[in-house]
């Protein structure tokens, strides 16, 4: 089964808007910039979307990182 150039550009769309609706600001390049940091074509489009989910794991990771309580200091 062949999937169309087309059809792959809707599907990485829906998923940059995805990504801009609920991920953290900046963590994907906007298209333009894409384009000059990675490339114009369909698989330089999906590279930056996979580093910006895993940009985004590493934040929440960051986030949810269990910080150990501040010492107590008696006089």
């Amino acid at each position: 089964m062949k999937i169309e150039a087309e059809e792959c550009r809707a599907a990485l769309t829906l998923i940059r808007r995805t990504i801009e609706d609920h991920c953290p600001p900046g963590v994907l390049p906007s298209e333009e910039m894409v384009n000059g940091l990675y490339g114009p074509e369909l698989m330089d489009e999906a590279e930056a979307i996979a580093t910006a989910i895993v940009a985004t794991v590493a934040k929440l990771h960051v986030a949810a990182t269990v910080k150990p309580p501040a010492p107590t200091i008696k006089a």
